[in-house]
């Protein structure tokens, strides 16, 4: 009796112990690792915890990863890339929003409180045949699951179709969280072409470490107001060392009370640090907002050593909350001001330091609002400027514009 129960406790012993983690290859380049004709089919066949090696070719499949895993590129620098294309049906609905349920079609998804790391892998929205404005186009969603990214590519997530170009659709990486927990490291890639934002981590639960990525949007386009990266609605997390820019709302005027463009958009989400980047060619170059809608805060963000050109219509710098510093910066051509304490999102921005920042060409150096008190402006350098300070006032009119008096809008953030 008693070696008949021993080898039974026996049996249930190894029959918990998991399967040990393996390496395969998709295609037939490592012809040392069991090889696969799909992604899809390596990422069924092996237990958690493996590596899938991607051969240069393409791929036209969608991507499901709900286990611990890797996935890379088989990219040496002397071969060619793997890229995940549109399967010839075209890219569709293969999750939903965790805000609102509203459909998504991701081209690579990662669900489930998983664990992935993805590198050497690009991924193309192209001929994506969505002829609406939903589902929502993503290059990379992260649903509710943590990882890395890195050394990848996010191209095309845009849909084609002319009328379609107002739709809020297009994200090239989205991280987001509902009710679950998200740590994703984005480094390193390069995002183009996106119709919405390049790089997104939205929600509570969500956190982003976003640095060392080139992010380049449409240029001028008459669709949805982009943005290169953004964190918002009560992500933590950094935005650092990036180069970003070509984010610009066509219809967006000096008159228009519209929203606009941003190269980094911080909204309703405190505490962010946003330091070291280059943003080129925006309407807004850094935006930090408070979210008034749902109540939600977007204080206290380290805004440091950044470097912002070409602001088109409204700020390089524009802190529409409370609370933050902006110090060390270079702003080179603004429109309107080259820092801009605005009390627009709230009806106040207060507890600000401006410091040790370089302004060079602007409609004024720094422009305070109305509701804009306990404000601590300290040694600024600002030059080619019409006025070095302007107070009371949201708003400052370019040469060879009309005086106007005009209470901008904040850039909203997307929400899928």
């Amino acid at each position: 009796m008693f070696r008949i129960l021993l080898r039974a406790a026996l049996c249930v012993a190894l029959a918990s112990v998991p399967a040990f983690a393996a390496t395969a290859a998709v295609g037939t380049c490592l012809p040392q690792y069991t090889s696969f004709a799909t992604i899809t089919a390596a990422i069924n066949s092996v237990p958690a915890s493996s590596t899938i090696f991607v051969c240069p070719g393409s791929y036209p499949e969608q991507i499901t990863i709900n286990k611990r895993l890797t996935l890379k590129g088989a990219n040496n620098g002397a071969t060619g890339a793997a890229i995940i294309t549109a399967p010839a049906d075209g890219i569709v609905a293969n999750s939903t929003s965790l805000v609102d349920s509203s459909p998504i079609a991701a081209q690579i998804l990662i669900d489930g409180s998983t664990l992935a790391n993805i590198s050497f892998i690009t991924v193309d929205g192209s001929n994506n045949n969505i002829n609406g404005c939903g589902p929502n186009l993503v290059g990379v969603y992260y649903r509710n699951s943590s990882g890395t990214i890195t050394k990848t590519s996010e191209l095309n997530q845009a849909l084609t179709p002319t009328n379609l170009n107002g739709c809020q659709s297009g994200l090239g990486i989205f991280v987001e969280s509902g009710g679950g927990h998200s740590t994703v490291t984005i480094s390193g890639n390069y995002v183009h072409n996106y119709q919405k934002n390049g790089i997104t981590g939205n929600e509570a639960g969500t956190t982003v470490t976003i640095s060392g990525n080139t992010v380049i949007g449409q240029g001028s386009t008459t669709g949805a107001a982009e943005n290169s990266i953004q964190i918002g609605f009560g992500a933590a997390g950094a935005i650092t060392t990036n180069i970003v820019g070509d984010d610009i709302w066509a219809p967006d005027t000096v008159t228009d009370p519209g929203n606009a463009a941003a190269g980094i958009l911080v909204y309703g989400s405190p505490n962010i640090n946003v330091s070291s980047n280059t943003v080129n060619s925006t309407q807004f170059g850094i935006a930090i907002s408070s979210d008034s809608f749902d109540g939600l805060p977007g204080d206290n963000a380290t805004v440091k050593l950044n470097k912002i050109s070409t602001s088109q219509i409204f700020d390089g710098i524009d802190l529409c909350s409370n609370y933050n510093s902006a110090t060390s910066n270079v702003v080179t051509g603004s429109d309107e001001a080259g820092i801009h304490l605005d009390d627009t999102c709230t009806g106040t921005s207060t507890g600000n330091s401006v410091s040790a920042n370089t302004i060079n060409t602007a409609c004024t150096g720094i422009l305070l609002g109305p509701g804009t008190p306990g404000n601590s402006i300290g040694t600024n350098t600002i030059i080619n400027t019409l006025n070095l300070m302007i107070t009371g006032t949201n708003s400052c009119t370019p040469p060879g514009l009309a005086a106007l008096h005009r209470m901008h809008a904040h850039p909203r953030g997307f929400r899928p």
